[in-house]
């Protein structure tokens, strides 16, 4: 049985990379090309083939492909999707940027809450890292909430892309830890607009490499028990194998370099009108390539 073909553009980054080599190790799915203007000509790891310079109007040049994946940086991914459109060619189109997170003619690419939307799906949004996290976390509980949650996200440095800026600069973050975007960061619109629930994120990012750690306040309408809660998550998450509910509070080193989320560590005061919850995963990995993975293999009806 011959394999999906899946094209990439901007295969550069640490997400690229890591979407790189889940496909070479897929069963179902091929890589048949990856552009990136800066390694063009570069041999690309694990496969045959080199790394292309491809601009949106040469996307005729690569008729024969299921799928095309987008790692680009926010606000470039339409004039690709503009060259497939134009081309009337009926493939599915994965966006990993924000441009299309808030589109109501996109999939968000959240398998474990939109799955049934996901399967056969032409057009994906996938979700940012830390929106990801927060929503695993909360939307199971969403109906017991009451006002808008604190969230506090740790980030390894690897979420600050390969392009050298102070946020990924090991020695400006040595013995530190740097708060940013506090007010308005997209994933801080993102999680509101998906949960239809306003949200206070507060990013920071840290001395570590790859994972996410996030913290959340919550205050709930009515008295909860940490029983309630932990049989909440444990039920919505029945079947999704990536997410495991834990009694105890997770942290980052469980997770690193695999697709599994754990949510725990949930715990009430004395009210048992407010708790806290910990939910922790590798932000380039089900905060980003595997989730990709997910999501393709469902659009794709990949069993």
């Amino acid at each position: 049985m011959s394999k999906l073909r899946i094209g990439l553009i901007g295969g550069r980054g640490y997400v690229g990379g890591e979407l790189i080599r889940l496909l070479v190790e897929h069963d179902a799915m091929q890589l048949v090309f990856a552009s990136s203007s800066s390694k063009a000509g570069s041999p690309i790891s694990g496969t045959a083939l080199e790394f292309i310079s491809l601009q949106p109007e040469q996307l005729d040049q690569h008729q024969d492909i299921d799928a095309l994946v987008l790692a680009l940086p926010n606000g470039k991914a339409k004039y690709w999707v503009k060259a497939i459109e134009a081309s009337g060619r009926d493939i599915c189109v994965l966006d990993i940027s924000a441009d299309y997170r808030f589109d109501d003619d996109w999939v968000y690419g959240l398998a474990e809450i939109n799955k049934d939307r996901l399967l056969g799906a032409k057009r994906i949004s996938n979700p940012g890292c830390y929106a990801t996290a927060a929503q695993l976390a909360l939307y199971p509980l969403r109906h017991l909430l009451e006002g808008a949650p604190m969230v506090f996200g740790v980030s390894g440095y690897s979420g600050a892309g390969a392009t050298p800026s102070p946020k990924n600069d090991p020695l400006n973050l040595k013995d530190n830890l740097l708060p940013y975007s506090l007010c308005g960061h997209i994933h801080e619109r993102e999680i509101g607009f998906h949960l239809k629930q306003d949200v206070h994120f507060s990013p920071h990012v840290a001395a570590f490499f790859r994972g996410i750690s996030m913290t959340i306040h919550m205050n709930f309408k009515h008295d909860v028990s940490v029983e309630k809660v932990n049989e909440t998550l444990s039920g919505f998450y029945q079947s999704s194998p990536l997410i495991q509910v834990d009694s105890e509070i997770p942290n980052v080193r469980m997770v690193v370099n695999t697709p599994m989320v754990r949510v725990g560590g949930f715990s009430i005061n004395e009210s048992k009108r407010h708790g806290v919850i910990v939910v922790v995963l590798d932000n380039l990995l089900k905060g980003a390539a595997s989730q990709v993975m997910q999501n393709l293999e469902l659009a794709l009806e990949v069993n």
